[in-house]
């Protein structure tokens, strides 16, 4: 019988962590406040793909999902190891990114005020909302990551600047759509 492995390996009881690319680093380290702040995002995207009633923005979210794995490594990495990562955040990421943003943008009339998440009851657009928030965190962390030569790669840190904006206008899409769909039921219910 072979022994099971355990999640609990007992490595991390000093208070480091080893990094994707093998080096030892304090579990509080710029580097590793980053790539935990984006873990929380994936998380939280997907809670908000669980929510989301239109399934164009739901596989939409699990495809950013996958692309923030590949950020992540990219974090997780010191630069000089960064060229053997098989998937990286790179200009057509960027231009992909720029055209699907562009594509919501058409549908989306902007506001004249503050949007309040949760303002026409949809769960969805809510924790859409609530991940845009935690995007610009870990754009913020990705920040400082470029200021002290943690990473080298400017096209992470302007899809990250992206990345929140795009959050935005889905969860105004879901809300539109949310929202219409109330109004039709309530009018088949003659409210």
């Amino acid at each position: 019988m072979s022994a099971s492995r355990s999640i609990t390996t007992r490595k991390g009881d000093r208070g480091t962590t080893f990094l994707l690319s093998g080096e030892e680093v304090q579990k509080d380290s710029a580097r590793t406040m980053a790539y935990g702040d984006l873990d929380e995002l994936v998380s939280i995207l997907g809670i908000a793909r669980c929510h989301v009633g239109n399934e164009e923005i739901r596989r939409e979210i699990l495809e950013l999902q996958r692309d923030l794995f590949s950020a992540g490594a990219e974090l997780a990495t010191s630069p000089e190891k960064v060229p053997h990562l098989k998937q990286r955040i790179e200009e057509a990421d960027l231009a992909k990114f720029d055209a699907q943003r562009e594509k919501w943008e058409q549908r989306v009339k902007m506001p004249d005020g503050f949007i309040i998440p949760g303002g026409v009851d949809s769960l969805g657009a809510a924790h859409l909302d609530h991940a845009r928030t935690v995007a610009r965190r870990v754009e913020r962390r990705v920040v400082r990551l470029v200021r002290e030569n943690l990473v080298e790669n400017d096209v992470l840190l302007r899809w990250f600047n992206r990345f929140s904006d795009y959050l935005w206008l889905i969860a105004r899409i879901e809300e539109g759509e949310s929202l219409s769909l109330r109004e039709l039921r309530n009018r088949k219910d003659g409210v």
